[in-house]
């Protein structure tokens, strides 16, 4: 293998009876988590489960959470979910953050934002369009002096 070359954590390589062992858990445990959403394996064609390397890992830190932890599985599921949206947002402010350093000077200044976190600069004194399906957000920063 090349140096490059990574290996995909989220390729659905494992079917359940391994994913079982590499989790330490019963496969009918596993087969639960999915009906629950708890961890949602990729299928084949013919509905098998296939685990991947991240499933994996959310399987043994759902195990610590009830186990270690004394945490329901109603409690993990709405961790997860809090986990996710959090790990979106990170993802999203990145992507704001390149789009701001991307742009000039004058263009920071005054720009909007809209809720998919598209950004576009605006003049001074310039407002954003405003659809009926959409808000916008404006952020203007003055010149600091020293």
């Amino acid at each position: 293998m090349a140096p490059q070359q990574r290996i995909d954590d989220r390729a659905p390589v494992f079917v359940i009876s391994v994913a079982a062992e590499l989790s330490g858990m019963h496969p009918q445990t596993l087969r639960q988590y999915d009906r629950l959403g708890l961890v949602v394996p990729q299928r084949t064609r013919g509905r098998g489960r296939r685990y991947s390397t991240r499933d994996i890992m959310r399987l043994r830190e759902i195990q610590s959470m009830s186990q270690d932890q004394g945490i329901n599985l109603a409690g993990i599921k709405r961790i997860l979910e809090l986990q996710d949206e959090a790990s979106e947002l990170r993802e999203q402010l990145t992507r704001v953050r390149e789009a701001l350093e991307a742009m000039t000077p004058a263009q920071r200044r005054v720009f909007a934002a809209d809720r998919d976190g598209e950004i576009s600069a605006l003049r001074r004194g310039e407002r954003p369009r405003r659809s009926s399906s959409s808000g916008a957000l404006v952020v203007w920063r003055p010149n600091r002096r020293p």
